[in-house]
């Protein structure tokens, strides 16, 4: 007898279906199948022998991958989708450095202990490794690195949609606060050629700023600054962003964050806060997992629209309003009161 939909069990098993999606991509992003299929298709037989792989086991990743639509697979030979040519180290768009640092190990430890965080309240990660995520990073400069290209990926990967949501042109000055390596602040200062910007970041957070920077031709404009934004940050921009670095923080530590850029925004200079924004309420959305992320990462959490108007109007900034883009994240807009 037919049924008018999915069952609890078809549910149940498409979400552990999703680990196994996720662990076959993190594989092919490790062995490397998309950069060797970048010049066009191969077979099993010939990925193999380029790659040192078992050929019967290769194929059955490579079946698996088909079906999650990373790959063609025609007359026996396997060649990229799309979304497979996004797993090709370099590429434009690539999210590869993005998979292996979601997926990376410090990351699997830390979820693992997600029903220690829901027993007490305790950052997973803390528990784990004996100390919070980023002076983690500091004292282990290649796990750091690998964070940091994640962070840039996705950066890149939001930076398009951020730039039609948002008009970065009349201002010139732009401070980037704990901005990585300087990502979202060279696609402001490409959309707004006039501007000077400013990359404030922690050494290990900056190590490849000047690289990208460079790279991205913007480099002459903009100012790299060492330093701790919950101590202090530079003086003088007209516009202050904050992209995935409120959602680090528990309200405590974040309202600092906030108050350290209306102490250094002169009056009527704007705030633009990048997050993932929440629905008011229990309703659906794919930030709900994020918030699990930071639960089990950092301590942190994603808020709602309410959450971040409350947060950045105690900080003392007016004029709080929040938009969608056609990105994950949205877009917290406000003026220094």
């Amino acid at each position: 007898m037919g049924t008018d939909g999915p069952t609890v069990q078809d549910r149940a098993f498409g979400v552990l279906f999703g680990f196994w999606s996720s662990q076959a991509l993190l594989a092919a992003v490790k062995l490397g199948i998309a950069d060797h299929l970048a010049d066009g298709p191969r077979t099993a037989g010939e990925l193999a022998a380029a790659m040192g792989a078992h050929e019967p086991s290769l194929a059955r990743l490579l079946r698996a991958l088909a079906t999650l639509e990373a790959v063609t697979s025609e007359g026996g030979r396997y060649g990229l989708t799309e979304f497979g040519r996004a797993l090709v180290k370099g590429a434009p768009g690539s999210m590869r450095s993005m998979i292996l640092g979601v997926m990376s190990e410090d990351h699997r430890r830390a979820w693992a202990e997600l029903p220690h965080s829901v027993r007490t309240g305790e950052t997973a990660f803390d528990r784990v490794y004996g100390m919070p995520v980023f002076e983690y990073y500091a004292r282990h400069p290649d796990v750091s690195a690998d964070f940091n290209d994640a962070m840039t990926a996705g950066s890149a990967a939001v930076e398009a949609a951020v730039r039609e949501a948002f008009d970065f042109s009349p201002f010139g000055r732009i401070v980037d606060v704990g901005g990585g390596n300087g990502g979202l602040l060279a696609a402001a200062l490409e959309a707004a050629p006039k501007a000077a910007g400013v990359l404030l970041g922690t050494p290990a957070g900056l190590k490849g700023a000047a690289d990208l920077l460079r790279a991205r031709g913007v480099s002459e404009r903009c100012e790299v600054v060492p330093g701790d934004f919950f101590e202090s940050v530079p003086r003088g921009g007209d516009l202050y962003m904050l992209k995935w670095i409120l959602h680090d923080w528990d309200d405590r530590r974040a309202g600092a964050i906030l108050r350290n850029c209306r102490e250094a925004a002169a009056k009527g200079s704007r705030l633009l806060v990048i997050e993932a924004v929440l629905p008011d309420g229990d309703a659906p959305s794919p930030g709900r997992l994020g918030d699990l992320n930071m639960m089990a990462m950092t301590g942190g959490r994603e808020r709602s629209a309410a959450e971040y108007r409350a947060m950045i109007e105690a900080a003392g900034f007016v004029d709080v309003r929040a938009r969608e883009t056609r990105s994950p994240c949205g877009l917290v807009e406000a003026v220094a009161g």
